[in-house]
């Protein structure tokens, strides 16, 4: 009886967290679905547009958002993050539908941004230290299930509301601001992640062992160690180039839609229904279910390759038309699914120490956004210059290049506790020759 009202409480509370992140995305597709209505409204240019983009959840807001949020987690623990963190997202989204100039839209925008970025390193790093060991990656996968839902549902909402125009788009913001505090109101119960509580306190021996071997707290435990550059670096590679091709996607795919021929709103809008749609299905009955029980390196590549497979299509047979697009989205869906995002959440808690769990995960979103927010500058103006040919084929290549950094340095980590994790990368019991190379982030 115990042991299963443990488990009906761990999945509350991953429940709970994860739903910020179906607040955060649909943030960003409320702003992808209405960017077109800002600029007719405000009369804006494709520059002032993209400018949108790149300060938004999509990109820098969210950069920042994480570069303050992930110290402040390891500092004051999960839970001072996620109690207020939603908050100041209410007054972003309430401000975005009540804009009334181009000044106030990108101050909400920016607002946004900033809280989601805070939030990401919170409720990643606390599902994944309060899930069990078997089903860390089952328990992970809710959180990036719950960022495709955004998604799903708000294009859908986007699509029935298209004839309404911009008031429609206003009324999808004034939906995520009422979700933002139902979901706010719930998580004030929930108590705080165990292993940082228990890290802070020096609860036992071993905790105080590992914190102190791990090499400090906070940036600069995180910078003290050469184990932790190599990690970094190879998080960043695996979703830094994925993201970057995923943040124009999510963004502005209305208007690849729309250079590919497809100019009706709601056609692009229902179009991104069945690419969320198949993200979500691919997400519980593929990653879900199998990421804890078969080689993650394997599930990597296949939703990796996928992922490249997709955009070849899109580039190479955009002359086909509807049929293109169709088979584009399944397989771009299945990808996000099974691909970059869900792997680098659950990685990214696994090979950094309690101390700076949340600092290297607000570090790498910060760079990784900010790569993502140069683009967004610049990729509507590109799009039109270029085309979709020229476009498509830059972003493969970022794809194929996140593919190889993957399918070589995919981490061995699966069945393991992170407290084993912590002791078999920091612990005495390791050399110190084996934990100052790159090499040991790789699956052998």
């Amino acid at each position: 009886m115990k042991v299963g009202a443990r488990s009906t409480t761990g999945w509350k509370a991953t429940i709970s967290v994860a739903m910020s992140n179906y607040i955060e995305a649909g943030s960003i597709i409320a702003i992808a679905t209405s960017l077109t209505f800002w600029q007719h409204r405000f009369g804006i240019s494709d520059f002032a547009v993209g400018l949108l983009a790149a300060l938004s959840a999509n990109a820098f807001g969210a950069a920042v958002g994480a570069g303050i949020g992930g110290p402040l987690c390891d500092r004051f623990g999960r839970k001072a993050i996620y109690t207020y963190d939603l908050l100041v997202y209410m007054v972003g989204v309430l401000l975005a539908a009540f804009a009334v100039s181009f000044p106030m839209l990108l101050a909400a925008f920016v607002i946004t941004g900033i809280a989601v970025g805070a939030g990401v390193p919170a409720s990643w790093t606390y599902i994944a230290e309060q899930a069990p060991t078997t089903a860390r990656a089952r328990h992970v996968g809710t959180a990036q299930m719950a960022w495709s839902i955004g998604p799903l549902i708000g294009f859908a909402l986007a699509a029935a509301l298209a004839p309404l125009g911009l008031l429609g788009s206003r009324l999808i913001f004034v939906h995520l601001f009422v979700v933002a505090g139902v979901v706010w109101w719930i998580r004030q119960g929930l108590s705080e992640s165990r292993i940082w509580k228990d890290d802070a306190d020096g609860a036992d021996a071993e905790s105080a062992a590992v914190r102190s071997s791990a090499g400090g707290h906070g940036l600069r435990g995180l910078f003290s160690r050469r184990i932790n550059i190599a990690a970094l670096l190879v998080l960043i590679g695996i979703y830094g180039f994925w993201n970057t091709v995923a943040g124009q996607a999510g963004i502005f795919m209305p208007r690849v839609y729309d250079s590919a021929g497809v100019h009706s709103a709601t056609q692009q809008d229902l179009l991104q229904v069945l690419v969320w749609g198949c993200t979500v299905a691919a997400t519980y009955f593929g990653f879900m279910a199998y990421a804890d029980r078969i080689s993650q390196r394997v599930l990597y590549v296949i939703g990796a390759a996928l992922g490249v497979l997709a955009w070849c299509v899109l580039v190479f047979f955009t002359d086909a038309g509807m049929p293109t697009l169709l088979v584009f989205a399944v397989l771009w869906g299945i990808s996000s699914g099974i691909g970059a995002q869900a792997f680098y959440s659950l990685w990214t808690s696994e090979l950094f120490a309690t101390p700076y769990r949340a600092s290297a995960q607000g570090f790498m979103f910060l760079v990784v956004r900010s790569a993502t927010g140069l683009l967004s500058y610049f990729f509507p103006t590109m799009l039109a210059a270029t085309g979709l040919t020229v476009v498509g084929l830059l972003l493969v290549g970022l794809l194929t290049v996140a593919l190889i950094i993957g399918a070589v340095y995919a981490p061995r980590t699966q069945g393991k506790t992170l407290r084993e994790i912590e002791i078999e990368r920091y612990g005495a019991s390791v050399p110190e020759s084996a934990v100052s190379t790159p090499t040991v982030v790789a699956e052998h």
